[in-house]
């Protein structure tokens, strides 16, 4: 029997064979429509929760909106019910610095995840400057020096840590502002017009999105992350700098830049759907009102090739006045919502995970975001049926008070501080 099965599956290994099964939702039993199965080569549509796929893989994967990343291995489950779990993303940014497993940081963000909802974490793969957290497989990258300052020394430990608690493990990369890699291709590195290597105000170097190295580079590092365990890529700096004055591979317009970035998208999905990650993309607030590509490669059709949207609502991040509001950072909530229903038709919240603010107002009012700020912000994307929300701040540090909700209790303070800042407002117009 056992001869026979071995000849069986390596049959199918040579030639193909065809599997049946239908994904069911975990927790409601129903079945799941419009859901994705792939394997190795390529990928095919669920309709109505059922599916037959002719491959010669012998591992599986399974992607569904709203749900976690599914995988299963033919030889176990070659006709079978398979169950995802949904899913609603609320997490927590974990800096560079601070992922490693022995730090005050790291420890304070379990002891948030042991008493709170948050569910899922983001942890940077690639930094700007181009260093990965870990030490990754890719040969090319660890030559340039890239894994010398990682801050995380085992992987498949600080992985294991996370999943232990059911965390939704999220893997940003920071994708052309890369000085690592840019200075040590300058072939394609992004020139200004004297063709010398061109820095932006912080002195930091890019890598052309239009040369397809740059898109390898980055998706070799994605790949690495997915074959470990992250359950979603998260690509940020998707974008060209907003500059015209630049050295590129091919003319800086918009039609080029839009076609670069979707064309990245593609290529990444190609390449990391096998394993059943998610693919994310992080884009300024403004992205959402604008009518144009903002001279950088980005709008909402280039985004429809990713999974899901990351839009950055930060509400200091919005200028003096939008909104009809003087301060838009007193307004959280409106910010949030407001943002989100402006596309609603144009890009399904499903497919909407919002960035927000648990960082201080850098705007002219400066206040504090606290439990007031976060809560509105998250009662935003939620009444706007989003996937969720991940929080931001620059060296992650939370308090824990901040994300344990007390339904609709607002303490005074909050109620003073904000409808002083209505009344402020409506008196300006007048």
């Amino acid at each position: 029997m056992r001869i026979f099965l071995y000849f069986l599956f390596l049959y199918g290994y040579l030639y193909g064979f065809e599997i049946n099964g239908e994904i069911f939702d975990a927790k409601t039993k129903q079945k799941i429509d419009k859901a994705v199965i792939c394997d190795k080569t390529r990928c095919q549509s669920i309709r109505n929760g059922k599916f037959s796929f002719k491959t010669d893989s012998l591992m599986i994967a399974i992607k569904a909106f709203g749900y976690k990343p599914y995988r299963f291995n033919v030889k176990e489950k070659q006709k079978q019910k398979h169950f995802l779990s949904p899913i609603k993303i609320k997490a927590l940014y974990l800096t560079y610095w601070g992922a490693s497993p022995n730090s005050k940081t790291f420890n304070n963000l379990l002891k948030i995840i042991d008493k709170t909802g948050i569910n899922a974490v983001i942890v940077d793969i690639k930094n700007e400057h181009g260093y990965t957290s870990y030490k990754t497989d890719v040969k090319r990258v660890n030559s340039y020096g890239a894994w010398h300052k990682r801050t995380i020394k085992d992987i498949d430990r600080f992985i294991k840590i996370l999943k232990e608690r059911d965390i939704y493990l999220i893997g940003r990369i920071v994708t052309f502002k890369d000085d690592l890699q840019a200075r040590n291709n300058l072939e394609y590195a992004i020139k200004d017009q004297n063709g010398s290597l061109w820095t932006n105000s912080d002195q930091m170097a890019w890598v052309d999105p239009f040369d397809k190295r740059s898109w390898k580079y980055n998706v070799d590092i994605a790949e690495d992350a997915a074959k470990r365990g992250f359950d979603e890529i998260n690509f940020d700096y998707i974008r060209f700098p907003a500059k015209d004055t630049l050295k590129l591979k091919k003319e800086n317009n918009a039609k080029n830049r839009t076609k670069a970035i979707s064309g990245f998208l593609d290529y990444a999905k190609k390449r990391l759907n096998r394993y059943g990650v998610f693919v994310s993309v992080d884009t300024f607030g403004n992205i959402l009102w604008a009518k144009d590509d903002s001279n950088i490669g980005q709008t909402l059709d280039v985004f429809k090739h990713a999974d899901y949207l990351c839009p950055m609502l930060y509400p200091s991040g919005f200028n003096y006045g939008s909104f009809g509001f003087k301060y838009p950072s007193l307004y959280p909530y409106e910010v949030v919502y407001r943002s989100i229903k402006h596309i609603e038709k144009k890009f399904p919240p499903k497919r909407i995970r919002v960035w927000i603010q648990a960082f201080r107002d850098y705007t002219k009012p400066r206040i504090h975001y606290g439990y007031f700020e976060i809560k509105e912000q998250i009662k935003a994307s939620e009444d706007m049926h989003t996937n969720g929300f991940m929080v931001w701040h620059p060296s992650s540090k939370y308090d824990v008070n901040n994300f344990i909700y007390y339904g609709n209790r607002i303490r005074i303070e909050h109620f003073i501080k904000d409808t002083t800042g209505v009344l402020e407002d409506i008196l300006t117009r007048f």
